[in-house]
């Protein structure tokens, strides 16, 4: 392993001068992440500058039915919340299929969104990865993209964004709370704050150096949204998503959609908001006819590779099939009207 020097912020003014002093340095929260990438000599700073006891370790539940999750807050204290679960269990769900319970108790809510890619050509420095080094090419396209992407790809990179967090927060509409380097704050809402690959896959977000994520916050939900999150994997225990699905939906009386948001991980380069089919399904029932033509709809831009053409099928079936379980009348309900019962091991 490369040498490196460790320093702890004291606050966020310091977090900044810390990482911009001229070194090559990096942010560190929980390290679940990155320090896998400098075992693989991807990610090779010569410093750390730790994060974790910046003041951003509170989850708050407003008034209004928002919350600010702070960047610190760890995955197992945001799955376990008690108003997560309860206002936004597809977040809960989310994270709980995303990780053991040993990782979920070091990772962080800023350092979930911000994890890189598990295409295995970006994780292997001797292959050429245009994310990694940039110019160099993309080595996925002609080899192993099987778990890779399909929508939102380009040229220089097929990879996936990996995470289950940010699938379930793009369905919440959450907005990204920043401290840019100077000092000044920024909201950015999650659908813009990351990026697509294009010619320059290896800028994955908006953030520049210094800038430091300091909360999530996730507006009220619907009136009488009912969500869930779901994901299919090659095995069940702490497995990537091959593809899975946040799904939020509010109905009318007579069963039409007054209201229905859709993201999709496992597809594409960022967590895939699914506009398209959230615009052919809105003010109507969900019939099985309308559902194959929302997803055929989202799709119609699609860019599958040989061996991953599949997911677009199975992207198709676990809409039609989640959009059916939160408005058939016999779907279990959690305790506010959210559907999707916990196993044993999210019931804690």
């Amino acid at each position: 392993m490369r040498p490196f020097t460790y320093e702890r912020a004291t606050d966020p003014a310091a977090a900044a001068t810390a990482l911009l002093d001229g070194t090559d340095a990096m942010f560190l929260a929980g390290g679940t992440n990155l320090v896998d990438l400098m075992k693989l000599g991807v990610a090779r700073p010569a410093k750390l500058v730790d994060v974790t006891r910046l003041p951003y370790d509170r989850i708050e539940h407003r008034a209004d039915g928002s919350v600010l999750i702070g960047a610190m807050v760890r995955n197992s204290d945001l799955s376990g919340d008690l108003g997560i679960r309860r206002r936004f269990p597809a977040l809960s769900q989310a994270v709980l299929a995303g990780a053991s319970g040993q990782l979920r108790s070091m990772a962080t809510t800023g350092g979930n969104l911000l994890q890189r890619t598990r295409c295995p050509y970006f994780q292997d420095v001797t292959k050429p990865c245009n994310k990694r080094d940039p110019g160099t090419g993309c080595s996925a396209i002609d080899g192993d993209h099987r778990d890779l992407g399909v929508i939102g790809t380009s040229a220089a990179c097929v990879a996936t964004n990996p995470s289950d967090m940010a699938v379930a927060m793009a369905a919440l509409d959450a907005v990204v709370h920043i401290r840019l380097a100077g000092g000044d704050e920024r909201a950015v809402p999650l659908s813009r704050f990351y990026l697509l690959p294009g010619d320059t896959p290896d800028r994955e977000t908006v953030l520049e150096p210094g800038d430091l994520i300091t909360g999530v916050e996730l507006p009220p939900p619907p009136d009488g949204a009912v969500m869930l999150y779901r994901k299919v994997r090659d095995r069940w225990s702490y497995a990537f998503a091959v593809v899975s699905i946040a799904a939020v939906v509010a109905t009318e009386p007579g069963g039409s959609l007054r209201e229905i948001r859709l993201a999709l991980g496992g597809v594409a380069p960022v967590p895939w908001r699914a506009r398209q089919a959230e615009e052919a399904l809105t003010g109507h029932r969900p019939t099985r006819a309308l559902l194959l033509a929302a997803s055929e709809a989202e799709f119609a831009a699609a860019r599958p590779l040989p061996r991953n053409e599949f997911k677009i099928g199975l992207a198709g079936d676990l809409i039609a099939a989640s959009v059916r379980d939160l408005t058939t009348p016999t779907g279990s309900t959690g305790p506010t009207g959210s559907t999707g019962n916990f196993t044993r091991e999210e019931r804690g």
